[in-house]
C-alpha cells in the first residue's frame, strides 16, 4: 500500500507505532525459505477513528422551493447524523422535511422553505469513538423567476421608484380588425 511506505520488517511481525487513519489499508506479509515456494498473506488493517466534518456549507433558497442541506462526516466505524435547530433535535416525520442518512453523508431536505424554515441548523456526527457538529445556516434569496412585470415581449418602465406595466398598443386595432372579420 502507498500509506505503507517505510514499513519493512525483516522480524516475524510488522509493528506500526502511532498509526493513524492514512495507514488504514491492506497489508502483505511474504514469508521464505530455501525448501519452499514463498508463502503470501494479505491483512486488512482497518484504523477506527471518531467522524470529523469534512464539508458543511451554508445555502440560499428562496420561499416556497425545495432547500437541501447537507453534511458530509469521514469515521470508521461510519458516522451516525443528527440535525437540530435551535437545540431541539428535528423529527424524522416533520412536515415538508426529510433526513437522507447515508454513510459519510447526511441531507436534510426541505420540500416547500417557508419563512420559518430559515436560521441555523446544527449537524451532529457520531459513532463509538466520539463525535462532532457542524453549524449550517439555511437562508433566504430572492427568486430570479419571472414576476407579472416582466417576461418575453414585455416592457416594463420605472417612474419614481414604481413599476408600471406597458404593453403593445399597437396589437389592440389588429385584434378588432380580425375579431370582426368572423
Amino acid at each position: 500500500s502507498p500509506a505503507a511506505v517505510g514499513f519493512v520488517s525483516e522480524d516475524e511481525y510488522l509493528e506500526i507505532q502511532g498509526i493513524t487513519r492514512e495507514q488504514s489499508g491492506d497489508y502483505e506479509c511474504s514469508a521464505s525459505n530455501d525448501v519452499a515456494a514463498p508463502v503470501v498473506r494479505r491483512v486488512k488493517v482497518t484504523v477506527n477513528y471518531p467522524p470529523y466534518i469534512s464539508e458543511a456549507k451554508g445555502t440560499g433558497v428562496p420561499v416556497g422551493q425545495k432547500g437541501t442541506l447537507q453534511c458530509e462526516a469521514s469515521a470508521v466505524p461510519s458516522a451516525e447524523f443528527q440535525w437540530y435547530k435551535d437545540d431541539k433535535r428535528l423529527a424524522e416525520g416533520k412536515k415538508g422535511v426529510k433526513v437522507e442518512n447515508r454513510p459519510f453523508l447526511s441531507k436534510l431536505i426541505f420540500f416547500n422553505v417557508s419563512e420559518h424554515d430559515y436560521g441555523n441548523y446544527t449537524c451532529v456526527a457520531s459513532n463509538r469513538l466520539g463525535h462532532t457538529n457542524a453549524s449550517i445556516t439555511l437562508f433566504e434569496v430572492k427568486s430570479t423567476a419571472l414576476t407579472p412585470w416582466k417576461g418575453p415581449g414585455a416592457v416594463s418602465e420605472v417612474s419614481n421608484g414604481t413599476p408600471r406595466r406597458a404593453g403593445c398598443l399597437w396589437l389592440l386595432p389588429l385584434l378588432v380588425f380580425l375579431l370582426r372579420q368572423f
